[in-house]
């Protein structure tokens, strides 16, 4: 994947959260345009032109890796009708020496979920589960966020043990970054999923298979078929209790 193409994918997440038929709305484009430019096509110069200056990003960061991704502190004159992100004025760039590509928002209310008063991740992530909110997180300058749940197990210990907070942002498997630690469920059988955190790596079987790989060695690394995975995450933070006195 070129550069600009991961760009492209990255905006795509940010701002529409994968959605490619909003995206190609949005650019007043086609949706085969839009995947297209998220995997191999260079996008056209006036498209780049016309998504800098409707999205307020930085031409100088998406053809050259200069600088912040987005040019302002605020949004001031984008239409939020097309775009599923949060409302535009809670979106802001805090200026600092991070090397990350993401955007930060300098303050949002992820909400907790309680992932057992849910039929699985995927309907959490369909329906968002009002019912299932214990409560929300508030820390400043974090990367956008769609939610946070409470893990089970120790594959990933001593990274990440079991009772600690991951707050994640939803994807798909079109879109994984591979290396980088994953929410996801994955499909054992017709009527059961497991929950798990994972590093996502790429497979030796093929492109149909990715590898999960646990932190703890004591567990084993395994390959699964991509259409095993029912809902997927990437893990942008995680939350730890180290005691409760």
């Amino acid at each position: 994947m070129n550069d600009i193409n991961s760009k492209i994918n990255y905006i795509a997440e940010y701002f529409f959260n994968s959605n490619n038929s909003k995206f190609a709305e949005f650019m007043d484009s086609s949706e085969a345009n839009i995947r297209n430019y998220r995997k191999n096509t260079i996008p056209k110069l006036d498209f780049i032109v016309k998504l800098c200056e409707k999205l307020e990003i930085s031409f100088d960061w998406i053809l050259s890796d200069e600088g912040n991704m987005l040019k302002k502190d605020k949004y001031n004159n984008i239409e939020t009708s097309n775009i599923v992100q949060e409302p535009l004025h809670e979106l802001q760039v805090v200026k600092s020496n991070r090397k990350t590509k993401d955007g930060i928002v300098p303050n949002q209310e992820v909400p907790l979920y309680d992932l057992e008063a849910t039929a699985g991740l995927q309907q959490l992530f369909d329906s968002g589960s009002p019912r299932a909110i214990l409560d929300t997180i508030k820390i400043p300058n974090l990367p956008k966020c769609d939610g946070a749940i409470s893990i089970t197990g120790d594959s990933m210990y001593p990274l990440l043990k079991s009772g600690d907070i991951v707050l994640y942002k939803q994807t798909n498997v079109d879109n994984i970054f591979f290396g980088e630690m994953y929410l996801l469920s994955v499909a054992m059988d017709e009527w059961e999923e497991y929950v798990m955190v994972k590093y996502v790596q790429k497979s030796d079987k093929g492109d149909e298979y990715v590898k999960l790989v646990s932190q703890n060695s004591h567990h084993q690394s395994k390959d699964i078929h991509v259409s095993k995975i029912t809902a997927l995450a990437l893990v942008k933070a995680s939350i730890r209790i180290n005691n409760m006195f």
